[in-house]
């Protein structure tokens, strides 16, 4: 047990070591220790160089993939205004109780629970001719929401009432908060104006205050959820038909996703362990915001587009995502403690970790058209971003998370159990080792690079070249004769190379942005029906420029924060960034 602590005492400092380790290596790198400083450069920056622009060849993926599924759309609505799924051959399984077992089959897991094989494929024959139905599934889609305008709100849920099934298969959670005041009258308002719109509209109010909770989107989700399995249940609704879609409160979800989403179940070898993920898009008030705060979404947005790009079924959701009832329900509903601000990405790994690896995510390449935080004032408008961006990379608690349960022998072990059976588990431990190693470096990669790039990349550098100048004021106070730059004809040589991979560092990122205009046009006008003159245009290249200060104000400044109050573990006051909204954007 003690050892068991201390291990998880160490995953606590890996993120606020990996940070502060980065700025002291910045300044006391070169003149403490000089030659291993210029190696670490060297292995520093090519490391991120190749990371980089595999991140570019994933994202190169995913835009091919998103444009291809738009003009199939656009294709099918010409010749069929109504696709039937159940046409298609497809391959699916299910159970008669939907819970999750641990078979494989190339690099993916099957749902199978009955002991007797034959009565488990008459159930899956049964059940799948059902999941062929597009009208099968019910999905409930939880709004959490703190403050919001109601008009936002309002044009979120209009956007889902214009949907084909909505009023058949379609439950609102509207997840309101306790502590919002006048919470109540606007629920009320949103229910009575969409009064038989859809199949049920359940209003949850989460109490403030509760002993071990973080007030935030995942408190929220929580209660909503747990409340809305309850009500669907006690409806006599099959929990196995029910797939939540967890969403922000500015998300214009098409109903491509829906459908897509309802395709990718049928056809996945365990419709009870997936996760579904689209890509995030800004493009709904974008022209309205100053170019460093839409420049910075847009970075975001590229971020979470690679990420989907994933053969293995590893890649993490964002914003909003879709999972089954029971996959909820098996694995505990969300976690509601201060570690789990990063709802989507906290929800993803205690899945994946709950179930021993079995859950995966499935890519649904349907942008979800989001809100740029939006005030009055330029000023403003940069401070809502910034409050932003700390609340988003207040999520490096997942950090320690991930490896907890990875390599600290977490109590996980023992829930797997309760879920798979005992007869698969140490089986399936064993085999998802490398999956687990893989999760955790792209937890890492999330968060580190973050609280580390923007120290070494901008300013390594030019620090060293400031340390060997005879221009500089340090110059007396650090002998040319000790810089193995200076001495030595071979690490001057290797600073030459650092030089020259540092100038190579930015290109794949700005590949990606050549790469997404031409996708953000594309989303525009062939799927949202934009014109020309609504979507970006040659003259929103300069937002680049913006880039750098994008990068340190909002990306390297929060990150290291973030990474650094770890080590206190204090709470911050939950704000939601201000968004100013007009009914008249309607697309």
């Amino acid at each position: 047990m003690g050892i068991r602590h201390l291990l998880h005492h160490v995953f606590e400092l890996v993120a606020p070591t990996t940070a502060l380790s980065a700025i002291l290596i910045l300044f006391l790198g070169p003149i403490i220790f000089p030659r291993a400083y210029i190696w670490f450069l060297l292995i520093y920056f090519v490391s991120y160089f190749f990371i980089s622009l595999n991140h570019f060849l994933k994202f190169c993926h995913t835009v091919r993939n998103i444009k291809r599924t738009i003009r199939s759309w656009n294709a099918s609505q010409e010749h069929s205004p109504v696709r039937n799924y159940s046409k298609e051959i497809v391959k699916s399984t299910a159970t008669s109780n939907g819970r999750i077992t641990p078979s494989r089959k190339n690099g993916y897991s099957s749902v199978s629970t009955s002991d007797d094989l034959d009565n488990d494929i008459r159930a899956n024959d049964i059940e799948k001719a059902e999941r062929l139905n597009d009208a099968y599934y019910i999905h409930a889609f939880v709004i959490p929401n703190y403050d919001e305008p109601e008009p936002l709100l309002r044009d979120t849920i209009k956007r889902l009432e214009n949907h084909r099934n909505a009023t058949t298969n379609y439950v609102i959670v509207l997840a309101m908060e306790a502590s919002e005041v006048d919470h109540k009258t606007k629920a009320d308002n949103l229910k009575r104006n969409f009064d038989g719109s859809f199949l049920d509209f359940i209003i949850t109010v989460h109490p403030k205050d509760l002993p071990g909770e973080s007030r935030g989107k995942g408190s929220n989700v929580a209660y909503a959820a747990r409340t809305a399995c309850d009500e669907l249940v006690r409806k006599r609704i099959d929990k196995r038909r029910v797939i939540f879609t967890i969403t922000d409160s500015d998300s214009a979800i098409p109903e491509l996703y829906i459908r897509h989403v309802e395709k990718a179940l049928s056809e996945s070898d365990d419709p009870f362990a997936t996760i579904c993920s689209p890509p995030i898009f800004f493009s709904r008030n974008a022209l309205n915001v100053p170019a460093a705060v839409r420049v910075t979404d847009i970075m975001w947005s590229i971020m979470v587009m690679q990420n989907l790009s994933n053969r293995k079924g590893l890649a993490f959701p964002c914003s909003t995502y879709s999972l089954s009832m029971v996959l909820a329900e098996q694995v505990g509903f969300w976690d509601t403690n201060k570690d789990a601000i990063g709802e989507d990405l906290h929800m993803w790994l205690k899945c994946f970790f709950k179930t021993g690896g079995v859950a995966r995510t499935i890519p649904i390449y349907v942008p979800i058209n989001l809100t740029n935080v939006q005030t009055t004032g330029y000023m403003s408008n940069i401070y809502a971003r910034w409050v932003q961006a700390k609340r988003h990379y207040n999520g490096v608690a997942d950090v320690a998370y991930s490896l907890k349960f990875a390599f600290g022998n977490s109590s996980h072990h023992s829930d797997s159990k309760s879920l798979l059976g005992s007869s698969m588990t140490t089986c399936l431990m064993s085999c998802s080792f490398v999956d687990k190693l893989t999760v955790v470096f792209h937890v890492l990669e999330a968060h580190m690079i973050p609280a580390t790039s923007g120290w070494i990349m901008f300013a390594a550098v030019p620090f060293t070249q400031l340390l060997i100048s005879a221009y500089s004021p340090l110059y007396y106070y650090y002998p040319s004769f000790q810089n193995p730059i200076v001495t030595s004809e071979f690490y001057a040589y290797m600073f030459y190379l650092v030089q020259s991979v540092s100038i190579l560092l930015p290109m794949p990122l700005l590949l990606c942005a050549v790469l997404y205009e031409g996708l953000h046009r594309t989303i525009d006008i062939d799927l949202l029906k934009k014109s020309s003159s609504e979507t970006r245009s040659w003259r929103y290249y300069m937002d680049y420029a913006w880039l750098p200060v994008s990068a340190w104000l909002f990306l390297t400044l929060p990150s290291t924060m973030a990474c650094v109050k770890r080590l206190t573990k204090s709470e911050e006051k939950y704000v939601v960034a201000e968004k100013v909204f007009s009914e008249e954007l309607t697309r």
